[in-house]
């Protein structure tokens, strides 16, 4: 075993490490006067830089959550080590020789738990590209060729390939002085029915490493029909060192790249990363064995860090699908700061980058880059792509859609401006109305009156006032029959509809003429304004000055109700107001089936129970809506 580490070569080490170097692997820094750089904390989530690094003292301290101390202090934070193995990583580092107490230079020194690890998969690692050239890999080496990456590519990114024998590396590793038990905590390894085999066989491999350039973890592709492996791409399990939320493909590659051009490219897959590397686009990264997250923005958000950081740019080369609009609007629905700076790159025909570059060459990527689209408009112009924007009709509907989630911008200037081109994108001529909807639906989101979270959604909690530049809709159209006659009774006999009507949302509307009037009688007072007849009409066509609205206001209290006798008016307006109610939940349980599919059960497990909670909830009180409904359909005129 060896001794203890003597003070002075502890001492030593320090003086002859340059703490900027070591923390500018993990965090941009900017320089912030005299002796002090500084950057966004690794340690805890901030917006503006509070980390700070001393070169001529040797120290860092975060402002914000006041972690400090020498080089071996953060390394022990960020790699969660020890401080015997922080010291023998920095030795290493600059070639220090250590002198144990009570062993001497030859001693055989436990490297530390985490060491031993990362050793095992870089012996690892040069095991798996000397197989990528032996006969057996033949395979491997033409899906890299087939998709245009010669050998160089194969090599600068590390490329290797697992062979088909049940344990052929462990076995090597073994002869290497490495224990099962290490292996198997680095990935590497498994307990099989017979003893100890390899986790990976017969797959194309690529190393995932740190922000130091140390392999942490492996990601294989299936290559063989017959490879009994689940999935197409199975990653090296949750260890140590690998924590997929954590880590990105290609970011040693691209780190300084993204640093220096305040720009990074997130793609989905290997070959993608490599493939907009080779065509010049040496920003892109990659999630490894899980979705793009929350840390992964950190981990990116930390090496964009600038002066002032909000000029960077992330670059989602999302798919045009709908997961990948959902992908959008999730992010859309993060940090609206980093928003404002995130863009989708969609390749033509669904393509992604790899086949882009295999089809049509390198500066296809390039130009897929250049041509970006802000999140913002991404997502906005995807929500109006569901609508016929050739009638009036699909018009308000899409202007329904789209300015909640206008409205959600929080910069008032991004906000206005993209409330006018949203009049444009949608042929509407009044771009003043566009523009004051939504300012009236970002101060309700201010006040708390937002849907969820303040999140986006495929449909808006209440939908904006459309009074002008309105059309009459049909007296007879089946499909809002029922929202015509839930505002015949509120305006015919306000005292029956009642708090039943004045609990019924804007949104349980879906023609802009029939969500005015809505609008007009809350305006009004609802029906416990405790007026009645012409004084109530009157009063509730007084808030437009638009003449087809205010006809139809009057059409509206002018119509019989369909019952064959007076005493049946109460159970008719009961029965009509549940069936406007149900219809609308009905669009409800439709939007969460869709976000439920949207979602995966494994990996999100809390948002997918909250929301079939939600559906459940609502499934039954449309049941009993549909009862009221039915119970009083009986007493309509030619039931």
């Amino acid at each position: 075993m060896a001794g203890r580490i003597p003070d002075r070569d502890i001492a030593a080490i320090r003086d002859r490490v340059r703490i900027e170097d070591v923390v500018g692997e993990y965090v941009a820094l900017k320089r912030a006067g005299a002796d002090s750089i500084k950057g966004l904390c690794p340690f805890h989530d901030e917006k503006s830089p509070s980390f700070h690094v001393r070169p001529n003292h040797g120290l860092f301290h975060c402002f914000g959550c006041g972690e400090g101390g020498d080089v071996y202090k953060f390394l022990q934070q960020i790699e969660h080590i020890g401080f015997v193995e922080a010291v023998e990583q920095m030795a290493d580092r600059v070639g220090y020789q250590i002198n144990y107490e009570g062993g001497g230079t030859s001693v055989q020194r436990d490297r530390g738990t985490r060491s031993r690890l990362v050793a095992a998969n870089a012996a690892a690692h040069e095991f798996y590209m000397a197989q990528l050239r032996e006969p057996e890999a033949e395979t491997a080496r033409k899906y890299l060729t087939d998709r245009n990456f010669d050998g160089a590519a194969a090599q600068q990114f590390g490329c290797g390939y697992a062979p088909g024998g049940w344990d052929v590396l462990t076995k090597h590793l073994q002869r290497l002085g490495f224990e099962f038990k290490e292996l198997e905590a680095a990935g590497l390894s498994k307990q099989g029915k017979r003893g100890p085999i390899d986790r990976f066989h017969r797959r194309l491999l690529w190393p995932i490493r740190n922000l130091g350039g140390e392999v942490i973890g492996f990601g294989a592709r299936k290559l063989f029909d017959d490879d009994t492996m689940p999935g197409k791409y199975v990653n090296t399990p949750e260890t140590l060192l690998y924590k997929k939320s954590q880590v990105l493909f290609g970011l040693d590659h691209a780190k300084r790249e993204i640093s220096k051009g305040h720009q990074a490219v997130v793609v989905e897959g290997y070959t993608d990363v490599m493939a907009m590397h080779l065509a010049g686009v040496k920003t892109a990264v990659a999630s490894c064995g899980t979705a793009f997250g929350e840390e992964h923005l950190q981990v990116l958000r930390r090496l964009l860090m600038d002066d002032n950081f909000w000029r960077g740019e992330i670059i989602y080369t999302f798919d045009g699908d709908a997961a990948g609009q959902a992908a959008a609007l999730k992010a859309f629905s993060g940090d609206q700061r980093l928003a404002g700076q995130t863009y989708i790159a969609v390749a033509p025909d669904g393509q992604d980058p790899c086949e882009l570059r295999q089809y049509s060459g390198d500066a296809a990527l390039r130009d897929l880059v250049a041509r970006r689209t802000p999140l913002y408009e991404f997502v906005i112009r995807g929500l109006l792509a569901e609508h016929n924007l050739d009638d009036v009709e699909g018009r308000v509907e899409a202007l329904r859609r789209t300015v909640p989630v206008v409205a959600q911008i929080k910069d008032n200037a991004t906000r206005k401006g993209y409330a006018t081109k949203l009049a444009g994108w949608v042929g509407w001529d009044d771009i003043q109305l566009v523009v004051r909807r939504v300012g009236e639906e970002a101060k309700k989101n201010r006040m708390g009156g937002g849907g969820a979270n303040g999140k986006p959604g495929p449909a808006p909690a209440a939908a904006p006032r459309v009074e002008e530049n309105s059309v009459r809709p049909a007296p007879n159209d089946p499909v809002l029959l029922a929202q015509r006659q839930t505002l015949s009774a509120a305006l015919q006999y306000p005292g029956i509809a009642g708090v039943v009507f004045d609990s019924i949302d804007t949104a349980a509307f879906t023609h802009p003429a029939y969500i005015a009037v809505r609008i007009m009688i809350a305006k009004a007072g609802g029906t416990a304004a405790g007026l009645s007849g012409a004084e109530w009409v009157a009063a509730v066509a007084d808030h437009t000055d638009d003449l087809m609205i205010r006809a139809l206001v009057s059409e509206l209290a002018g119509e019989q109700l369909p019952v064959r006798s007076q005493n049946d008016t109460p159970r008719f307006i009961t029965g009509i107001l549940a069936r406007t109610q149900e219809a609308w939940v009905g669009r409800q349980i439709a939007e969460l089936k869709s976000k439920l599919q949207r979602l995966s059960a494994s990996e999100e497990p809390d948002t997918y129970m909250t929301l079939f909670g939600d559906l459940v909830a609502l499934e039954q009180y449309r049941k009993s809506l549909a009862a009221q409904a039915m119970g009083s359909e009986g007493f309509a005129a030619g039931a």
